[in-house]
């Protein structure tokens, strides 16, 4: 994460991110170049209105943003691909997941499940920032998944009702897991007759899209949330999680809660420019959780 200390240090760092000029800019937010140059030199202050306009055309989360437009800015730690912030140096990485487990059972006013297409655009906008082509960006099997499985595809909202993260699972056949585990077919490839109701079919597969969210407190409340309904809800305690994940953080929390890791696959990751293998990851939390 880099440490913003200005508004205009951070559009300054989001235009040189996606290559786009000062007067690209001003056309997103539908202003004149003059009002760009003086947000970037801390000349001027956004408009209450203007930060919710920006945040929706930057995909910044809004605390970032309300943390900065101020005249004694807050500042912020940030990472554009992670979409992650932080007041602190201390509070990047992903908490223990020992911290989760201990706060499995509070509670937030602040998660509710999958209901709107505004919902489902900002999670396939943080699907295509993280750059990962294995991961599925179809519209039509999020929002059947959200109908389905209204349990584990959730939103954390921040302070303002704002999109803070999310969690996308698909309960998948046993058949079309096998298909997954066996490298015979990939996420994206995935349909909506590949759903099933999980509390027809023995052992249930809950396969995890992703888990996000844009500060380690929402990620402590959503992720919360999954394990509780682990815990609580799952039918068959020998249902099986998984993941294919191509990022270090989910391999560690990944092996913190147990489960095992089934295959990397290095060609997938030299074809698609990937930092780390896609890995695939399967087992259940019945042991973390007891």
């Amino acid at each position: 994460m880099k440490k913003y200390i200005s508004l205009g240090e951070l559009l300054i760092g989001f235009r040189n991110l996606n290559n786009i000029s000062q007067a690209d800019l001003a056309a997103k937010f539908d202003v004149d170049i003059r009002t760009i140059i003086r947000w970037e030199k801390n000349e001027t202050l956004l408009k209450s209105e203007k930060e919710e306009e920006i945040a929706n055309i930057t995909f910044i989360p809004n605390q970032v943003i309300r943390n900065l437009n101020t005249t004694n800015p807050i500042h912020t730690y940030y990472d554009f691909n992670l979409r992650k912030y932080s007041l602190s140096p201390l509070f990047q990485k992903l908490p223990e997941v020992r911290w989760i487990k201990e706060s499995i059972d509070s509670i937030h006013n602040n998660i509710r499940p999958i209901q709107t297409e505004k919902d489902i655009e900002n999670i396939i906008r943080y699907t295509q920032l993280q750059g990962d082509s294995l991961k599925s960006i179809s519209r039509q099997l999020i929002r059947e998944t959200a109908r389905i499985f209204p349990e584990l595809n959730l939103i954390v909202t921040d302070v303002l009702g704002n999109y803070a993260g999310h969690s996308l699972y698909f309960p998948l056949s046993f058949e079309t897991y096998k298909k997954i585990k066996n490298q015979k077919l990939m996420e994206i490839d995935l349909t909506i007759s590949d759903l099933v109701n999980y509390k027809m079919q023995t052992p249930p597969v809950f396969y995890c899209h992703s888990i996000t969210a844009d500060s380690n407190e929402n990620f402590f409340i959503i992720i919360g949330a999954v394990l509780k309904f682990y815990r609580d809800t799952a039918i068959d305690k020998n249902y099986i999680y998984s993941i294919i994940t191509s990022r270090h953080d989910s391999y560690d929390m990944n092996k913190s809660l147990g489960v095992a890791l089934i295959w990397e696959d290095l060609d997938q990751q030299k074809k698609l420019n990937l930092k780390v293998p896609p890995r695939l990851y399967e087992g259940n939390f019945t042991e973390f959780l007891k």
